[in-house]
């Protein structure tokens, strides 16, 4: 089996945002399984998470809401262009252009995320 590590990139924003995701999923809802039904998946998941978690100071600073909000508008602005635009529950997966990709960045985990508020 191939063993050869990969690398991903996301600007902080994006694993900011994504970080705090995985928080709300793996580790308040307890809705992961609800989410990701193979467990071989799950693997990856928390590579991601913690290494998220170790990189980003950013969850454990101050004003942590205030932060999120910022990088997500931040995010939502990029994909649709226009600062301030606002998107509904769902649309940022349905109306996103190239949504699936990934942009260049920074990578991050994340484990206790609301911490030191």
């Amino acid at each position: 089996m191939d063993q050869e590590t990969i690398t991903i990139r996301l600007t902080r924003d994006q694993a900011f945002v994504l970080s705090d995701w995985l928080y709300q999923v793996m580790f308040q809802s307890d809705d992961l399984e609800g989410i990701v039904h193979d467990r071989a998946i799950w693997s990856p998941i928390y590579a991601i998470s913690g290494t998220l978690d170790k990189t980003l100071s950013e969850i454990f600073m101050p004003g942590y809401d205030p932060r999120l909000e910022a990088a997500k508008e931040r995010l939502r602005a990029d994909l649709y262009g226009g600062a301030g635009e606002s998107t509904a529950p769902g649309q940022d997966t349905i109306d996103a252009p190239q949504a699936h990709q990934i942009r260049p960045g920074t990578a991050r985990n994340h484990g206790e995320s609301h911490q030191g508020q």
